[in-house]
């Protein structure tokens, strides 16, 4: 296989499982979105703190999702595939209720094919 084949592999990967957390997040399905995360992964959410594994991750967005935020959107989005099993995903966002800059989600492929969240890194600005 070449490197432009692997590439597009990782890169539909990695907007399939994207594609998945938002529709999850609009459907307001917490679980759905902890889904998208590797079981160990690490999330960065400024100024609410960082968050370890699907459990906390899944907390962090069930109350949010409690608290009436809805509607994400990613504005702008950049996708940088870094190897043969990961890309790097950055992008401004914004909801009904809050805005910010996504820095950094590391999407990693997994053994099934599908991509999941090793590392989310984003921040509220609004």
């Amino acid at each position: 296989m070449t490197t432009s084949e692997q590439k597009a592999i990782v890169q539909k990967a990695v907007e399939a499982a994207s594609l998945r957390w938002v529709t999850a997040f609009n459907s307001g399905d917490a679980n759905a979105c902890a889904e998208q995360y590797e079981h160990s992964a690490v999330m960065h959410a400024r100024p609410f703190g960082t968050f370890y594994g699907t459990d906390e991750i899944r907390t962090f967005w069930q109350n949010l999702i409690n608290d009436g935020f809805a509607e994400v959107e990613y504005i702008n989005p950049e996708l940088t595939v870094v190897d043969a099993a990961s890309a790097v995903l950055t992008s401004n966002w914004k909801m009904n209720k809050a805005g910010g800059v996504i820095h950094k989600e590391l999407w990693v492929l997994q053994s099934d094919g599908t991509a999941k969240l090793r590392e989310d890194d984003f921040e509220a600005t609004e």
